[in-house]
């Protein structure tokens, strides 16, 4: 009978259920990991599976096969993670057919899946390759003081040599942190390992103020590793009873114990940081208020989208101003027109600005040379527009066409969006009167290196402006989470609007001290504090990930040219 761990082939698609059932099922584990269930606990052995089918198939011939297991825990995790996205349907409000819409919303589900599970297929295929690449010599010849003496003992190749196990652990960890910063610089990326620990393991998330992303994911993948090669080791053992080569291999319970030490280290690393006070470094105090303007995209942009939220803003604004804040802040888009000098003059919100004096951070869009932009503008109390920042990360087919000049044609008929949006840039500066903020708009938040240079650049404080709309809990929870981790990261408090939830007051610690309701109106008044300290990822970004990669490909060569 084929077993699904041994190097025999396959006789049929049947034999081939087990282990394709195996990783699907440990990726939608992975899935169960992030907000809102945060069941956080999971990520640390649900790659475990898929790195025993990869490890075990290391010299193998049958690499599609492989690919295709890779393939298929990328599609459980990612498809589950990011589900969300369905809410897109039905876009019958902008005129698509209820059939279409289904097509449109399960092409960018399907797409956006296969995005990320590509990452996963990509990470499975260097990793036999490498793997290939170490034992493409010949066994380790009989004279060797590591070949055993007795008649009757195998070959050694280098795949079973002492701690080849610890090197796949570094090689497998490097290229996976290698991959996400990757992916990160794409348009596209969301489901990074390391928030699949927010914002239930707020102690393991400062990892993220020495190395960002990196550091936390580093840490879930070496573990799954280590417990993937202590299983393996335990199974050969059994296989080999006990014979020369076995006992040459690291111990299943010394693995383990290398697995063990290594999570409570990370984490004893990150709680010390968790528990430092943050009063002794808190700078001014800032009252800052927050209007949950809900307005549903799908009345947003016509006439009484426009009517409701120049009332909701307005009357939220004039509350709290008399509640005596420095600022307000308003979600992406609330006012959804061109801010210009007509459309600003007549509208009330900006006539309550002249009125009251209080500083308002207006999202809207703004006309540049090329298009327009989705834009966070600083209205100082006499009316002029002091500071603005550009989206940087646009949302492809939801803002923008990719590859308009090449296959525009094509692509717009999956996308609703008649106007392509114009993209901010990672010099963007954000003055306010009360010092440099760090700003993000939505779906920047999932991008650690737009809030790392505004830090590096002197921002105090973040100001996190979002729609959210027409998405379910679960997006806006995982959003919230990734507002978190950049808070921590970069050791700043964060205020978060968003049109129907969850806006926010966030600790530099990750704590949530107010969270509003989602799909209501709410307004609400916080004080913060300004910031300067400079974590070391801000100082020197994600460090870790040259780091592995270097000490990984030392490791192979060593191994290659020595043994």
């Amino acid at each position: 009978m084929w077993h699904p761990l041994r190097g025999d082939r396959p006789v049929s698609l049947r034999s081939n259920l087990l282990p394709l059932t195996v990783a699907f099922g440990s990726g939608l584990l992975m899935g169960l990991a992030p907000a809102p269930l945060n069941v956080f606990p999971l990520a640390w052995v649900a790659l475990a599976p898929l790195w025993v089918f990869i490890a075990r198939r290391g010299a193998d011939k049958r690499t599609p096969f492989t690919l295709c297991l890779a393939l298929t825990w990328g599609i459980g995790y990612h498809g589950l993670a990011l589900s969300w996205i369905t809410g897109l349907h039905p876009l019958t409000w902008l005129g698509v057919p209820w059939l279409a819409s289904v097509a449109i919303v399960l092409f960018c589900w399907g797409f956006i899946t296969l995005w990320g599970a590509a990452l996963v297929v990509v990470w499975a295929w260097l990793m036999q390759l490498i793997e290939g690449f170490v034992n493409r010599a010949q066994p380790i010849a009989e004279k060797s003081p590591l070949n055993p003496t007795h008649p009757s003992a195998p070959h050694l190749y280098r795949s079973q040599l002492p701690f080849a196990s610890l090197r796949r652990v570094l090689v497998g960890t490097a290229l996976w942190c290698a991959l996400e910063w990757f992916w990160s610089l794409g348009p596209l990326d969301w489901t990074a390992l390391a928030y699949t620990q927010s914002p239930g393991n707020l102690a393991l998330l400062h990892v993220g103020q020495l190395s960002g992303t990196s550091g936390v994911t580093a840490a879930i993948v070496a573990v799954n590793g280590l417990l993937a090669e202590a299983w393996m080791s335990d199974r050969q053992a059994i296989s080999h009873q006990r014979s020369a080569i076995s006992r040459l291999k690291l111990e299943p319970a010394t693995l383990l114990s290398f697995a063990a030490v290594l999570l409570m280290a990370v984490h004893l690393l990150g709680y010390t940081l968790y528990v430092r006070p943050l009063a002794a470094t808190n700078g001014a105090a800032l009252k800052v208020g927050i209007i949950q303007g809900n307005v549903p995209t799908r009345i947003k942009l016509g006439n009484e989208g426009i009517q409701r939220a120049t009332d909701g803003y307005t009357s939220g604004y004039k509350t709290l101003a008399a509640q005596g804040v420095d600022a307000v802040l308003t979600p992406e888009g609330a006012l959804p027109f061109v801010w210009n000098e007509p459309n600003k003059l007549r509208n009330p919100l900006y006539q309550a600005v002249l009125e009251r004096g209080v500083v308002l951070w207006l999202g809207t869009f703004t006309a540049q040379k090329g298009g327009i932009a989705r834009s966070l503008l600083t209205i100082a109390p006499d009316g002029t527009t002091t500071s603005r920042y550009d989206k940087i990360k646009l949302v492809p087919l939801g803002e923008y066409i990719p590859f308009q000049n090449v296959l525009g044609g094509i692509i717009s008929i999956l996308s609703p969006i008649a106007e392509n949006g114009l993209p901010g840039t990672f010099q963007q500066q954000f003055e306010t009167p009360f010092g440099r903020a760090i700003a993000s708009i939505c779906y920047d938040s999932a991008f650690p290196e737009v809030f790392r240079y505004q830090a590096a650049a002197g921002g105090q404080f973040i100001l996190t402006a979002s729609n959210l709309d027409p998405y379910s809990e679960v997006l806006m929870a995982q959003h919230q989470a990734q507002d978190i981790m950049r808070a921590i990261e970069t050791d700043r408090w964060a205020i978060r609007a968003t049109n129907t939830g969850y806006s926010s007051v966030v600790t530099p610690h990750g704590k949530v001290e107010w969270r509003s309701q989602p799909r209501t109106y709410q307004t609400h008044a916080a004080t913060i504090f300004r910031r300067q300290t400079q974590t070391l990822y801000v100082r020197w970004g994600d460090w870790l990930t040259p780091s592995l990669l270097g000490l990984g490909a030392i490791v192979v060569l060593i191994t290659r040219r020595l043994m």
